[in-house]
C-alpha cells in the first residue's frame, strides 16, 4: 500500500548532529571530548529518526531534547563498532523510557548477514584467525538479539521484578535485503552499480538506500529522507561512489564522512610496520577527503553539504574547510547537537539544538 507524504509546514524538516566524530576511538587532543560518537536525528515534525549509534548516542538525544518514543527508525548504514556500540544502550534502556503500552514498535533496519568472512589485507604473511567462527559475521536482526541475551541478567530483572513489557515488544530489527537483481556480492562484487531502492515508508517519509564502497565491511549503506518538504541524504562511510551520487541527485542536503589522510599517514607509524601499512591502507580504499567530498556534492547537484563522521575528532577546522574548493555551495561543519535545515523552501544555516 502506498503512503503518501503529508505536505505541511509544521514539519520543519531538519537533523540533529548529535555525535559528529568517527573512528573506534576516543579522540585526544585539543577539543577532545567535544565530538560523540557518528550519530544523527532526522527530524520531521516531532518524529525522529535516527541514523547510526555511536558513542554517546542516548546522551546527545536528553540534550537535544528527543525522547526515545518520538523515535520511529533506527537505520544503521553499516556494522561497524563507531557506528553501532550504543545500540546496546539504545535497547537495554530505551525500553525503559517507553511507558505507553499502545506505542508503535520502532524499527531497527541494516545490514544482514553478509554469509562470508572477508578476504585478508593482501600484506597478511599467514592467514589472520577469525573469532567466533560458528558465526563471524552477524546482520542487524541477530545483533540486537545476542546484544539483548548478553544483558539478559538486567533485561530479565525489569520484566520479572518491575513487570516491565520485553524490549523486543518495542525494538524490531530487521536486515535490509539487497535487491537480488543488483549483482551483490560481499566479496566479488560488494558495490555494484545500481539504482537506489526503499527499504521504508511512513507518513512522513520515504528512505531509500544503495550500497556504498567501504571495504572489507559489505553490504554498506547510505541512505536518502524524503519528505514532502525536503529531503537529506547521509553517505554512512564511503570512498567516492557513483552510487551515492545517483542516490544524492537534487538531495537538499548532503550530509557526508571526511577524514584527513594528511593524519593517516602520521597515526600509525608507532605501530608494527605491517600491521600500520594495512591500516593506511583500509583509510585510503574506503573513505572520502573533504575535497573529495565536495566534488561528490557537485556531481550530484547537492544544495548544501555538511560533514561529519570526522576523522580525525580533534582536527583544526581548516582541515575540512577544504570542501569549499570543490563545492560552490553551503559547507557545514556541524559540532554536537547543532541543527540544520532541509526544509526545500528555507535557508539551511547551523543552530544549536535545544537543550533539556
Amino acid at each position: 500500500m502506498t503512503t503518501e507524504t503529508v505536505p505541511t509546514p509544521e514539519l520543519k524538516p531538519h537533523v540533529v548532529a548529535l555525535g559528529t566524530a568517527g573512528g573506534p576511538r576516543w579522540w585526544k587532543g585539543a577539543g577532545q571530548g567535544e565530538r560523540a560518537g557518528i550519530a544523527t536525528a532526522v527530524m520531521v515534525g516531532d518524529a525522529a529518526y535516527l541514523v547510526d549509534m555511536g558513542h554517546g548516542v542516548g546522551r546527545q538525544l536528553m540534550m537535544a531534547g528527543i525522547e526515545i518514543p518520538q523515535i520511529r527508525g533506527m537505520f544503521l548504514t553499516h556494522l561497524h563498532s563507531d557506528h553501532t556500540i550504543d545500540l546496546a544502550s539504545m535497547t537495554v534502556f530505551g525500553f525503559l523510557h517507553i511507558v505507553n503500552p499502545a506505542q508503535r514498535p520502532i524499527r531497527i533496519l541494516g545490514p544482514g548477514n553478509r554469509g562470508m568472512l572477508p578476504l585478508p589485507s593482501p600484506r597478511a604473511t599467514t592467514a589472520p584467525e577469525p573469532l567466533f567462527s560458528e558465526n563471524p559475521t552477524l546482520g542487524t536482526r541477530e545483533m540486537v538479539e545476542t546484544l539483548l541475551r548478553a544483558y539478559s541478567t538486567d533485561v530479565n530483572d525489569r520484566v520479572i521484578d518491575s513487570l516491565r513489557p520485553s524490549p523486543l515488544k518495542y525494538f524490531q530489527a530487521e536486515d535490509i535485503v539487497v535487491p537480488g537483481s543488483s549483482g551483490f556480492h560481499p566479496n566479488a562484487n560488494p558495490t555494484p552499480d545500481m539504482e537506489p531502492f526503499e527499504v521504508y515508508r511512513d507518513d512522513l517519509v520515504t528512505v531509500t538506500a544503495t550500497l556504498v564502497r567501504h571495504p572489507p565491511i559489505a553490504p554498506a549503506y547510505a541512505f536518502r529522507f524524503d519528505t514532502a518538504g525536503g529531503s537529506v541524504t547521509i553517505s554512512g562511510d564511503t570512498a567516492p561512489c557513483n552510487n551515492l551520487v545517483r542516490l544524492a541527485e537534487d538531495t537538499d542536503l548532503l550530509m557526508h564522512e571526511a577524514i584527513d589522510f594528511g593524519w593517516v599517514e602520521k597515526a600509525y607509524a608507532h605501530e608494527e610496520p605491517t600491521t600500520a601499512q594495512a591500516s593506511v591502507d583500509h583509510h585510503h580504499k574506503s573513505h572520502t577527503s573533504p575535497r573529495q567530498a565536495g566534488e561528490i556534492a557537485t556531481r550530484a547537484g547537492a544544495r548544501a553539504l555538511a560533514l561529519h563522521h570526522l576523522v580525525p575528532g580533534t582536527a583544526d577546522p581548516a582541515v575540512w574547510r577544504r570542501a569549499e574548493e570543490t563545492f560552490a555551495g553551503p559547507v557545514y561543519v556541524p559540532d554536537d547537537l547543532e541543527i540544520i535545515s532541509f526544509a526545500r523552501d528555507s535557508v539551511p544555516s547551523l543552530a544549536t539544538a535545544e537543550k533539556v
